[in-house]
């Protein structure tokens, strides 16, 4: 089977790999998508993503769906095979302070698909068949098809964003970033009840998307005199991974209001707007990764088919190179999927 792994900087490879077995808890999936995700271009282009670095190859990929084929042994009861599932990727470890608090996206020794957080790296979901643990498997609901399905992920990033701020319903939020997490924090908003949503970024073709995805109002973050700029929001999510992103929205929030940051910030120092924090009162809180928020993005995703539109091309996984390059390219897309062919 074919397999996408990344060797260090800037040495990807589509490589045969032999087909995995489940064993005792696993299922084997046959994947269908994989979305190209921001980390993964990082892991790319710098060899890791924040202070998480490459030390082995590794298989990339977390936002991958699927049909199930078969189980191993003592698995617990899941999708019957022949079922279109989508892959939870995180697999927290249940027993350390966070888990037992119910913070299990920040666990502090969890697995998740294709990353190097650990060593030995996690391998990831980039290959026609996969072994993962049965009870990460998601069916998808009856009106849910597999290439929207594999928003999943991110969707589920960004709600788990929009539930760190707070209850939304009857604000305005202001998002910075309109790459693919940045627009379903839009979607993520919406459906929380926020009546109106103002999103910023430097490419306008990321702001058409954004659209889709139902902004009311973009702004070139580069125009200083775009009318579209608020004058202050009730909630900003800063979904750049940008300095300049986070003092944006340190700026326009109002006081006492809330700012998340959701971008993965470049490794070491950042600079930012303190001593807005302390005059203004506001709250600054993190947002990383998700947890049973995977299972409510599956339901908004069947819900909304408009966000297929956030879907700009489809790639066969021989040409990864050519996916990757499209992925990093925001001009031209906003998510591209790998297609690992029917089963």
């Amino acid at each position: 089977m074919l397999g996408c792994v990344i060797h260090g900087r800037g040495d990807l490879r589509v490589e045969e790999l032999p087909v995995p077995e489940p064993g005792p808890g696993q299922a084997l999936v046959a994947v269908r998508y994989g979305g190209v995700c921001g980390s993964d271009l990082h892991y790319l282009r710098h060899g890791g993503v924040g202070d998480f670095r490459l030390r082995e190859p590794m298989l990339l990929g977390h936002e991958v769906v699927g049909t199930v084929l078969a189980y191993g042994t003592a698995s617990p009861a899941g999708p019957a095979p022949g079922t279109a599932v989508a892959v939870h990727p995180a697999t927290p470890c249940g027993a350390c302070p966070e888990c037992v608090r119910g913070r299990r996206t920040i666990c502090r020794d969890t697995r998740y698909l294709g990353s190097a957080a650990r060593f030995p790296h996690v391998q990831g979901g980039f290959a026609a068949r996969v072994v993962v643990p049965a009870d990460q498997l998601r069916p998808l609901p009856a009106s849910l098809e597999l290439r929207r399905a594999a928003l999943a992920e991110p969707l589920a990033v960004a709600l788990h964003a929009v539930h760190r701020a707070g209850d939304v319903a009857g604000r305005h939020v202001l998002v910075t970033g309109a790459g693919p997490i940045g627009c379903l924090v839009v979607a993520a908003a919406r459906a929380a009840g926020a009546t109106r949503v103002t999103v910023t970024d430097l490419l306008p073709a990321a702001l058409e998307y954004a659209r889709t995805a139902g902004a009311d109002t973009v702004v070139r973050a580069d125009d200083p005199d775009d009318p579209g700029w608020p004058a202050e929001a009730d909630v900003a999510v800063e979904a750049s991974g940008v300095a300049a992103g986070l003092e944006t929205c340190l700026r326009l929030v109002r006081r006492g209001g809330v700012v998340v940051q959701l971008g993965m910030l470049p490794p070491g120092p950042s600079p930012f707007a303190g001593n807005l924090v302390v005059s203004r009162e506001i709250e600054l809180r993190g947002a990383f990764r998700f947890d049973a928020e995977f299972d409510e993005a599956l339901r908004l995703l069947a819900a909304r088919p408009a966000l297929d539109g956030l879907v700009s091309a489809v790639v066969p996984v021989r040409e990864a190179a050519s996916a990757f390059a499209l992925a990093a390219d925001r001009s031209r897309s906003c998510k591209v999927l790998l297609d690992f062919g029917a089963p």
